[in-house]
């Protein structure tokens, strides 16, 4: 799924040490042309936002009930400065809805 379905979770699961509702992005895309692969991940944000503000996440996963919510993403490339900027500004929002955002890098560990 990934970056290229703008519109599924690709995956949703309960970290049992936080007891968070983790949803997650897997962002394989490199870094080539920014300006897209920026567009396609505020595309999946909202998408994840929207799964989200709509009530749709307890439908789909009822056991989410009740539970604090995390959008995790997951790169497998390097985010480079202008993708830093923006999930900044996207964990802002994040957090107005009452959810955590972090991203992390499969090599370099967590970011946020």
């Amino acid at each position: 799924m990934g970056l290229e379905n703008l519109n599924a979770v690709d995956a949703v699961g309960i970290e049992t040490e936080s007891d968070y509702v983790v949803l997650s992005i897997i962002d394989s895309w490199d870094w080539s042309d920014e300006r897209s692969h920026l567009l396609a991940l505020q595309g999946k944000l909202n998408s994840y936002f929207g799964f989200v503000e709509s009530g749709q996440i307890y439908d789909t996963y009822p056991s989410s009930a009740g539970k604090s919510l995390c959008i995790d993403l997951v790169s497998r490339y390097p985010l480079p400065t202008t993708a830093l900027d923006f999930l900044y500004k996207a964990k802002v929002v994040s957090e107005e809805l009452a959810i955590s955002l972090r991203w992390n890098t499969l090599h370099a560990g967590t970011v946020a």
